[in-house]
Order: C-alpha cells, then sequence, then structure tokens
C-alpha cells in the first residue's frame, strides 16, 4: 500500500508547488494587525505667568511607537490564508500617552518646543506636570504632609509656557500609555528600549503637529536625565539637532548611584558624591557643630574634603592606619552630625538609608530620601536603615488625585481608564546600553556620558544645563558636578554646560520659592539658546 502511495503523493506535491511558483503574491497580504491606535482630544485653556495671560490648545492624546527591528512593511507571507492571517500575532507595540499644550497664535516655525518626562524608571509624567510647568499646578505644603482630600490647584504662575510648548509625555506602561504584545516587557522596558521608543515619539510628534523646524529641548528629571542624555544622540541619527537639554536632578553615571554600594565593595565614589549631600542636611537640621551661615561656602568645603582626604581613605581599604581612620572619622562626624563610634562601625561607608535612619535618631525621626529636609515617624527604631521616604509620603497622594481629576475633567481625557502614577519595574529593568563605539550592550552600570560627549562634539551648538536641589540623597546633587567634570569632550565645548543648583530636593519645585527660581532659569536658557530669537 504505501508503495502504491509514494509515487501519487509525490507528484501531488510537485503539482502544488509548481501551480504556487505560477501564482502571483496576493494583493491581499497585510501586516500583522495593529495593537493601538493613535487619538487624541483638544480643549482650550489659558494661564498667567508673569501677570500676562497666555491662552493655549491643549491636546491629549496617544502615538503608537514599536520596538527596534520593527518595520512598517512587515507583513505575513503573501501565501498564507485569512485565518492564517487572523491568527498571527502582532509583535509588541506601546500606546505612549502624552499632553502637549500650544500656544494660541504661536507660529510654529520659531516657537520653541520641550519634551518633559520623569523617570523611575517605571515614573509617568505627573510631578513635572502637576507639580512644576504645566497650567495648573497642585498645591502642596512645603517639608510637610499634605493633609487628605479635596486637593486644590491653581494657575501656575511658573508655567513654561511663556518661552516654550510643551509636550508632557508618559514612558510606555505608565500613567496612560500602556504595552502590549508578545514579550512587551523585554521590548520596552530597558535602557535602550525606553530611548528608542522615546525617539520614535520625538519624530512621530514632530510631523503629526509640524514642529520640524522649531527650536528643540528635552527635560528629563531622574532617570529621565539619563533618557535625556541618550536621546540627544538618538535624535540626532534621526537629523534632529537639539537647542538644549535641562537635566534635573540627573544621574547618568549608575556606578554612580547610592543604591546599595555596600554590596559593591571596592567601588566607593558613590560614597564620596553623596557626602556633601548628608552634610547640607546635616547643615538644615542643624546638625553641625559652628554650623555656618553660608551653605554654599560649607558646600565648596566638604566637596573638597569629599574628593581629598576623603576619597584617599577610602581607596587604602583595610590598609587605612587606625589612627588615621579615627581622624577622618572625626572630621566626617563634624560634616554629617553622625556620631564618630557609628562612622567607625560603618568602616566610613555611610549608606544613604542608614543616614536617614540615624541623623534624627534622637526624635525618632526619619529624614527623606528624595528631599531630607521633609521627616516623617521612624517605622522601627531597630532598624539599619529607613524603611520609606517621608516625602514621597507626603506628596504622593495629592499629586495622583489632582492629575486624575484634571485630565477628566479638564482635559476630558480617560474616562473609564485607569492612570497608572508609575509601575514596579526598577529591579527588572534591563540595564545594559550599548554606549557609541561599543559593537554590542555592555555587562556593566550603565553610562550615558559617552552619548551625550559624542552628541555635544557632533552639535558643537548644543547646550546643557544641569540642576538639581542640595537635599536630595537619591540622586546627590554632587554626583552631576563629577559626572561632567568626567564628560569627554574639549574645553571649548565643557563652555556649553551650566549648573543651577537649589536648597530644595530632588523635585526641586516643591519648593515654591525654588520653583521660581528654576522657572527664571529654564526660561533664561531656551530664550538664550533659542536660535529663532537670532535670526
Amino acid at each position: 500500500m504505501k508503495a502504491t502511495l509514494l509515487p501519487l503523493l509525490t507528484a501531488l506535491a510537485a503539482s502544488t508547488a509548481a501551480q504556487a511558483a505560477d501564482t502571483p503574491a496576493r494583493d491581499d497580504a497585510a501586516p500583522a494587525p495593529a495593537l493601538f491606535q493613535p487619538g487624541e482630544i483638544t480643549s482650550n485653556g489659558s494661564v498667567t505667568v508673569g501677570g500676562a495671560r497666555i491662552a493655549y490648545r491643549a491636546v491629549a492624546g496617544t502615538l503608537v511607537v514599536h520596538p527596534k527591528g520593527w518595520s512598517d512593511t512587515d507583513a505575513i507571507d503573501a501565501g498564507a490564508d485569512k485565518d492564517a492571517r487572523d491568527a498571527k500575532k502582532p509583535k509588541a507595540e506601546a500606546s505612549m500617552f502624552y499632553t502637549a499644550y500650544f500656544r494660541t497664535g504661536a507660529p510654529a516655525a520659531g516657537r520653541p518646543i520641550t519634551f518633559l518626562f520623569n523617570g523611575g524608571p517605571g515614573s509617568s509624567s505627573i510631578w513635572l506636570h502637576m507639580g512644576a510647568f504645566g497650567p495648573v499646578r497642585v498645591q502642596t505644603p512645603d517639608r510637610e504632609h499634605t493633609p487628605a482630600a479635596p486637593y486644590a490647584t491653581v494657575n501656575n504662575a511658573e508655567s513654561l509656557l511663556d518661552v516654550s510648548d510643551l509636550v508632557f509625555i508618559d514612558a510606555p506602561g505608565t500613567g496612560f500609555s500602556r504595552i502590549a504584545g508578545p514579550d512587551k516587557e523585554a521590548a520596552f522596558y530597558g535602557v535602550d528600549q525606553d530611548i528608542h521608543a522615546f525617539t520614535k515619539f520625538i519624530v512621530q510628534f514632530l510631523s503629526r503637529y509640524q514642529r520640524w523646524n522649531s527650536p528643540k529641548y528635552l527635560l528629563g528629571e531622574s532617570y529621565g536625565t539619563m533618557r535625556a542624555a541618550g536621546l540627544t544622540l538618538a535624535l540626532q541619527k534621526e537629523g534632529i539637532d537639539l537647542n538644549g537639554v535641562v537635566l534635573l536632578s540627573d544621574i547618568l553615571n549608575w556606578d554612580l548611584i547610592p543604591d546599595d554600594p555596600q554590596l559593591n565593595p571596592g567601588v566607593d565614589l558613590p560614597y564620596v558624591v553623596s557626602l556633601p549631600t548628608y552634610a547640607a542636611t546635616a547643615w538644615y537640621h542643624r546638625k553641625v557643630a559652628d554650623r555656618p551661615a553660608d551653605l554654599r561656602a560649607f558646600l565648596d568645603e566638604v566637596e573638597r574634603f569629599a574628593t581629598g582626604d576623603y576619597a584617599a581613605a577610602l581607596m587604602q581599604g583595610s590598609a587605612l592606619p587606625a589612627d588615621r581612620k579615627r581622624e577622618i572619622a572625626g572630621r566626617l562626624s563634624a560634616y554629617t552630625g553622625l556620631p564618630v563610634p557609628y562612622l567607625l562601625r560603618s568602616d566610613l561607608r555611610i549608606e544613604y538609608g542608614a543616614f536617614q535612619k540615624e541623623l534624627l535618631a534622637d526624635q525618632a525621626l526619619t529624614t527623606g530620601t528624595l528631599d531630607t529636609r521633609f521627616t516623617g515617624a521612624t517605622l522601627d527604631p531597630l532598624s539599619k536603615v529607613s524603611g520609606y521616604d517621608p516625602q514621597s509620603a507626603a506628596l504622593e497622594g495629592a499629586y495622583v488625585a489632582a492629575f486624575n481629576d484634571y485630565a477628566r475633567d479638564t482635559l476630558g481625557y480617560g474616562k473609564g481608564v485607569e492612570h497608572k502614577p508609575s509601575v514596579g519595574i526598577y529591579g527588572s529593568w534591563d540595564y545594559k546600553h550599548q554606549p557609541p563605539g561599543a559593537d554590542k550592550a555592555l555587562i556593566a552600570l550603565p553610562n550615558v556620558l559617552p552619548d551625550l560627549a559624542v552628541a555635544m562634539k557632533q552639535n558643537p551648538t548644543l547646550k546643557v544645563m544641569v540642576s538639581g536641589g542640595y537635599f536630595d540623597v537619591s540622586t546627590p546633587y554632587f554626583s552631576g558636578v563629577y559626572e561632567m567634570r568626567h564628560l569627554p569632550v574639549p574645553e571649548s565645548i565643557r563652555a556649553n554646560i551650566e549648573y543651577r543648583y537649589y536648597q530644595s530636593g530632588h523635585m526641586v519645585y516643591v519648593n515654591p520659592a525654588v520653583l521660581k527660581a528654576f522657572h527664571a532659569d529654564v526660561a533664561d536658557f531656551i530664550r538664550r539658546t533659542d536660535n529663532s530669537r537670532q535670526n
């Protein structure tokens, strides 16, 4: 039986193959079905800045972006039937939410546009939107816990709309942004994946709203500074030169990050760059003996000690003589307010969570992480490190409620849709980064200083403003200074970098007086680098 059927099956197969070869490609072959569709809702409003009323058009919407390697010509095999095409799963996609504000009557070509985003990774943009530069701002008390709802939103007299149109962007998966498709987390949750998604978003946005010839700026906060620095080069590869970048509470080289440095013995830089912030905190809480009146002069002294005698002592490790160790501990105690015996037990290395817990231990208080001016009751007096961030606890409820109310009632967006202020992806984020000049992603903590350096060399008119708060232990201000001192650019380009630091925390805008100063500095930065004013 088998011998009889085999020639027949072979002939049928050959006949089918010949017919397929003569059949032209089917016209209805199509890309995999889209998971998301772009959309927008438009409204109008006004804000008063500097005593002048500014009318604007607000657009709350989404754009669809795809992972690296995706092509809009991707299609199912031409010979596949309809059922096979329908059954094929689409590739991962992200629907990225944004709120854009366009000043009414301002010509698009000469009007600056600024793209703003927070960090995390895993944070939406509600903080910059509702606290810093959006047209409305949520009212929260400085340094105290915000009472529970109802919360008040007010006209934001420090909105950046006086000098620039604004686009607040939610990272994939956060806020009203969503991700879907196979391996969606791997496609979007990583250093380079995230930079790619934001690059494609900005390219689409410029085309959709005809803003290719506008002066362009980025303003990133926290992890958003790593994204912004990476974007400077990624956007250049798309033919987009930026006028300027504002880095707020920056961390570009994660070898400097103060998270759990005790788990990486032999790498002492996190302790060095964090010390000036510990000193600023001790100064603020009056734990510094013979407390000087001038904080900035005090910090100059601490920075010299941190990069000099302190760094040299840490580098010696166990070879540091005992008498020298006691001497360094005494100087550390004078700057930080921590007792000498504690500093000797900690081997001169201060974890930021331990500092938060120990500084005001005699009052059973824990200082903030994002802003050490904030304090809260210590959760566990016997713990080694703090168990929470009093500033986050003080502010989060107000920001989340205020944005949800504003988005749904004023912008008209999000009815029936959950807003995710943050998503818990910090621990599962793909931190590998492929810097320019490397043929693959490095097995190391990410560092986007090479990206920023290459971008500034290729675009020598690009200006960078580095800013932050003295009371931020999550991204210490001195780490930003240290990073820029090691940015591999010639001296002529180094002159394009400027610094602005304030007596505030990570979210410098929480302090109303500092928000006013921050607005003035950023607005001045844009005016000085907006080439449309010079033509």
